[in-house]
């Protein structure tokens, strides 16, 4: 029983994505605008943070487009429907 030889990952494939002026050594993934010192406090009565998430339609924009933290997407998301469900949105 013949093994196949072991092929190494290419990683060529992650880095033709890149944009030809972007320098590797930075990173990619920007930081979550919600956490830390001066970060604004996710509250259903703070619409103006609120409507900052939301398309015109209303729908919750995700945290791929606003690079908004797991935790904070679910504190975000929650507060939006409440905003929803007392008509401040």
């Amino acid at each position: 029983m013949k093994r196949k030889p072991h092929k190494k990952k290419s990683y060529q494939n992650n880095f033709a994505k890149l944009s030809i002026f972007q320098n590797q050594k930075y990173k990619f993934k920007k930081k979550c605008p919600l956490t830390g010192k001066s970060a604004p406090i996710v509250d259903y009565k703070n619409i103006k943070l609120l409507k900052r998430y939301t398309t015109e339609n209303g729908k919750i924009l995700p945290s791929r487009i606003t690079s908004v933290s797991q935790k904070k997407q679910r504190e975000l998301s929650l507060s939006i429907k409440r905003a929803r469900n007392l008509a401040l949105i």
